[in-house]
């Protein structure tokens, strides 16, 4: 039979920025709270490409009211993962990495979440999944050709390959560009007739001269019709072109993982943007009393709409309702105090 645990006040399901700020809301206010993250800490973070930087300043990434300094205005990768590490060990917030959760599932008063490692018993959920996790696909044939990358991380491993980057928004431009510089010869394969409009600034010039010049191919108006081991089609305003191909780097975007939020019982809008369905105030999930949802999933599809810099606050707001509702007794446990067995 399950040993029943100690029964939390808070689970929060992902260790981003947001769900950060919600196990230092939590601590703040004296509740127990177990964050849970499916990779390691930070996990969306850790996935962006090694050479990034942020289009915020440093200040507008700080949660729990805790500095963030780096070098230049607007920090890197790098700078970002250091902080929030110093932030969760600072802080000794309760996590568990390298754990998925399989279930959320109202019991009685409370929920039980299950993971691939243990169970546990909590008064309260934060969903703070991000959106990072599930690439938006092609669907077209070849797509599960080793090949194929949804996610860039290095230049380095592109030198001298022939290269197709798939969109036209900020990652695309920024993987053309890298791996153009690294010695790569890149052809982009862009759905509308231009490059994105809200690209990076320092960004959108530099890679509209590259193509100019011929530097950088460019297909307009085009999709992927089929991907083959040594060359991809594309259908073209002028039809059929075939590009010999080492490696596709699709940068189509990314979207919540919306079948386990609806699982948790979450529920979307008809439109076309999926936005779930909470209290703007409050950030509970309709018809879930105890269930949140913290960070950019609140936008459903539309995932430009938010960044850390707007969804910060989201900790404190979650945890003054949870307050307000029902002032549960803390309950300070460790992690491994708090885990079924099995």
């Amino acid at each position: 039979m399950e040993q029943e645990t100690s029964l939390i006040d808070i689970v929060i399901v992902g260790a981003g920025p947001s769900g950060i700020a919600v196990a230092i809301a939590a601590q703040d206010a004296g509740l127990s709270h177990l964050i849970i993250e499916r990779g390691p800490l930070a996990n969306s973070l850790y996935h962006f490409p090694v050479n990034m930087t942020f289009f915020s300043t440093s200040e507008k990434l700080e949660v729990g009211d805790v500095p963030f300094i780096s070098h230049a205005d607007k920090p890197s990768r790098t700078e970002a993962l250091e902080y929030y590490r110093r932030l969760v060990q600072s802080k000794r917030l309760d996590i568990a990495t390298y754990t998925d959760v399989k279930q959320v599932l109202p019991n009685g008063d409370h929920y039980l979440v299950t993971t691939s490692a243990a169970t546990y018993r909590a008064k309260n959920v934060v969903l703070a999944t991000g959106y990072y996790a599930v690439p938006r696909m092609l669907n077209v044939p070849g797509e599960d050709l080793p090949k194929v990358r949804h996610y860039y991380d290095d230049p380095h491993l592109y030198i001298g390959q022939r290269v197709l980057v798939i969109g036209a928004a900020n990652s695309a431009c920024d993987v053309a560009l890298e791996t153009w510089m690294k010695g790569a010869t890149v052809t982009m394969a862009i759905r509308s007739d231009r490059i994105y409009d809200r690209v990076k600034y320092w960004i959108k010039p530099n890679i509209e001269n590259r193509i100019a010049e011929g530097s950088i191919n460019a297909y307009f108006n085009t999709t992927v019709r089929e991907i083959l081991p040594g060359e991809v089609v594309l259908d073209t305003p002028g039809g059929e072109v075939r590009v010999p191909n080492d490696f596709v780097l699709a940068m189509t975007g990314y979207q919540p993982d919306f079948a386990f939020l609806a699982d948790s019982g979450v529920r979307f809008g008809d439109d076309e943007m999926r936005k779930p369905g909470f209290d703007p105030e409050t950030y509970a999930v309709d018809g879930q009393p105890g269930l949140y949802i913290a960070g950019v999933i609140q936008a459903g599809l539309a995932t430009s709409k938010l960044f850390i810099e707007n969804t910060r606050h989201h900790g404190k707001a979650i945890i003054g309702d949870i307050l307000a509702r029902h002032a549960p007794q803390a309950t300070p446990a460790r992690v491994g105090e708090l885990a079924t067995a099995g």
